[in-house]
């Protein structure tokens, strides 16, 4: 039986995955002791993301080889620009957060969207897609392990359903079965720049909670 492009790929992050779990803000979340400041410090970044990361789907759409690919990504990428207007006009107001004052990105946001336009703009196709996958594929994962427990913060169970939903679940297996596609065709090398870019977006995964967690902001 071949082997899928996915498994090769998640086989690399497992350990990473272990640790994005066992991060206090996803467990804070889960038990309901995740301060509402750190969650509206990732709230806010993650509105300042998801420009740089629908940016980066669209690029995805731009090079996609095939028409049906071209129009997953760039429903993505409009997908993506709206859950930032809804961030605006729902939890940022909930949280007390002025949209208009959402600052700069922090070091974290800056440094994972810079990766991402960096590899979408300059690598394959096949590594723009591994590039951008963790975004999808680690949420479903997290949400499926948190939704079991739930949380008692209504707020913090509205994010987690979100993510534990099959709506969701349908996009990221659409874009698993892309990476499979891609990934069947792609060349030992190109395989290969696939699995490092994929670990890499992994770890900015466990960095940009990291960072929420600890409300981070530019040193200097």
């Amino acid at each position: 039986m071949t082997t899928r492009t996915r498994d090769v790929l998640w086989s690399d992050i497992e350990t990473i995955y272990a640790a994005i779990l066992d991060h206090p803000f996803l467990t804070g979340l889960s038990d309901g002791s995740l301060p509402r400041e750190a969650f509206g410090h990732y709230i806010v970044q993650d509105a300042l993301y998801l420009r740089g990361y629908a940016a980066a789907l669209a690029g995805c759409a731009a090079r996609a080889p095939r028409p049906e690919a071209t129009v997953m990504f760039a429903e993505h990428a409009a997908g993506a620009i709206a859950a930032e207007r809804e961030l605006h006009e729902s939890l940022l107001g909930e949280l007390g957060v002025d949209p208009a004052r959402l600052g700069p990105p922090s070091p974290a946001t800056q440094a994972y969207v810079s990766y991402l336009t960096a590899i979408v703009h300059t690598g394959s196709y096949a590594e723009a897609v591994a590039t951008v996958l963790p975004c999808y594929w680690i949420y479903a994962r997290v949400g499926e392990a948190l939704v079991a427990a739930g949380s008692p913060d209504p707020l913090y169970q509205a994010w987690i359903d979100l993510y534990a939903g099959e709506e969701f679940r349908q996009i990221v297996d659409a874009v698993l079965t892309e990476t499979d596609t891609v990934g069947g065709t792609a060349s030992p090398v190109e395989l290969e720049r696939m699995r490092q870019h994929f670990t890499t977006t992994s770890r900015y995964e466990w960095m940009f909670w990291d960072g929420a967690h600890r409300q981070e902001i530019w040193p200097v």
